[in-house]
């Protein structure tokens, strides 16, 4: 199982807010905060290598508490070592 740590989480974080407008500008999915995070779970998806069974699945659709609380479960079990990714996601947000 490939994990992730908190620098690496940390540089995809800071990289998609440092790119946030050429995302928003070609990926435009929903509100500032809904295309940033369906980003950050589409890279986190990649770069833990999921497979289809281990990627989430939406019944309805998704807003920003949703792919929130899907990239928390995401990392739940796949840190190298515990951290707070939540930080890191408000910064990228803000």
């Amino acid at each position: 199982m490939t994990k992730i740590t908190e620098e690496e989480f940390a540089r995809i974080c800071e990289q998609i807010a440092a790119d946030a407008d050429v995302i928003l500008k070609h990926n435009r999915i929903g509100t500032r905060e809904e295309t940033l995070l369906w980003m950050l779970l589409g890279v986190l998806i990649s770069y833990l290598s999921l497979s289809e069974v281990e990627t989430p699945c939406f019944t309805d659709v998704p807003v920003e508490k949703t792919y929130r609380q899907a990239i928390l479960f995401i990392l739940k079990n796949r840190k190298a070592h515990p951290f707070e990714p939540e930080r890191y996601i408000d910064k990228m947000l803000s």
